[in-house]
Parts: C-alpha cells; sequence; structure tokens
C-alpha cells in the first residue's frame, strides 16, 4: 500500500487496524485545505460573493414556494432562516465599513455579497496570512455565533465559500444569480418530481 506522505506511513506502521482508521480521518481532518485565497488582504476595500452552508445542507433555512408557476417561485423563511435574515439585517447596520449588498437565503444555504469600504484616512487592518482575522471572516463568524446561541446548537458547516468579485461585470452576474437563486431552485426540484414520474 502506497501513502502520500512519509508521516502516514511511519504513524501507520506502529497502529492497529483500527488505530490506522481512526488515525487516518484524523490526518485527513487535519489536512483540509483553506478555502481563502493565500495572503490576499480580504480587509480591503473590494466586494465579496459569500455561500454560507447549513451541515448535512438540510434544508431548515428557507422553503421555495410556487414552484412550476412561471416567475412565481418565492422564498418563504422557516424559523432558523427568520434568525438569520434578521443577524444578516443587524449586521449591516452594525459594521459601519461592511455592507450587505444583495443576499438570499435558501433552504440549505445564505449567498451574500458584501462590500468592504476601508476610507482611506483609516489605518488598514493588519495583513493576516491564514485571513482569520479579516473582516469578511469577522462577519461570518459573528453571524453564525449569534444565530446559534439562538438556535441552543450549531447548523453550519464549517467555514464558508468565498469569491472576491473583481469588476463590475463579475459583480452584475454574480448579483442577477442570487437574484435567479429561487427560480433555479424551483426548476430544479420540479424537473427531478417530473423525471421521477416519467
Amino acid at each position: 500500500m502506497q501513502y502520500r506522505n512519509q508521516r502516514l506511513y511511519e504513524c501507520l506502521q506502529n497502529v492497529g487496524t483500527r488505530g490506522k482508521i481512526i488515525l487516518v480521518i484524523k490526518m485527513k481532518l487535519s489536512e483540509r485545505r483553506n478555502n481563502r485565497l493565500e495572503k490576499y488582504d480580504y480587509s480591503q476595500t473590494g466586494a465579496y460573493f459569500i455561500t454560507i452552508c447549513v451541515k448535512d445542507r438540510k434544508n431548515i433555512l428557507s422553503k421555495i414556494v410556487g414552484a412550476g408557476v412561471p416567475d412565481c417561485p418565492r422564498i418563504c423563511l422557516l424559523y432558523h432562516g427568520e434568525i438569520a435574515d434578521r443577524y444578516i439585517k443587524q449586521l449591516d447596520s452594525f459594521y459601519s465599513y461592511l455592507s450587505v449588498d444583495k443576499y438570499v437565503i435558501m433552504p440549505d444555504h445564505i449567498h451574500l455579497i458584501i462590500s468592504v469600504k476601508r476610507g482611506q484616512s483609516r489605518t488598514p487592518a493588519p495583513t493576516n496570512e491564514n485571513n482569520k482575522n479579516s473582516d469578511i471572516s469577522k462577519f461570518v463568524s459573528t453571524f453564525k455565533r449569534f444565530c446559534n446561541k439562538e438556535y441552543l446548537e450549531n447548523i453550519w458547516q464549517r467555514s464558508y465559500y468565498d469569491h472576491i468579485i473583481r469588476n463590475q461585470q463579475d459583480y452584475n452576474e454574480i448579483w442577477e444569480y442570487i437574484e435567479n437563486n429561487p427560480e433555479k431552485w424551483a426548476m430544479t426540484k420540479t424537473e427531478k418530481i417530473f423525471s421521477k414520474n416519467t
């Protein structure tokens, strides 16, 4: 059997079968790939497309109603989604240098466009190589923590997905993607129902 790295191979030589399975799982978890762009300062002025997912992709935030009716699908927030909606709005007004330009709360995830607007007179936040202290990370972390406190459980998947919006065209395309996401969700669900019945 070949192993990707020598350290793993050496550890497995001294462990029984059950221990090998546990060790491999622990090493895979500790070797998770960082989602952030390396050495990029997520506190600098710019726009970011953020996706926050529910753990195990459970449909607990909202439901899409009106599926099958053209131009009708809309979002109906569920208990968890109403709380998430409230905290997105509160945090948007709390951070003077951040603004949530657009967001949608889907059944199992949330899409946001967040703009960071740093004034020239302010000292920029220090660059952190692992980006844990960036403005975007602080926003997402605070959002998840406030929601979880009210939910009395952690419903969120670890970390979040981000895309640095590079120009106006990119911004407009993402805006449109967020705008049309409920309709796409409804169409996908409708197609799955029809394909099962045929």
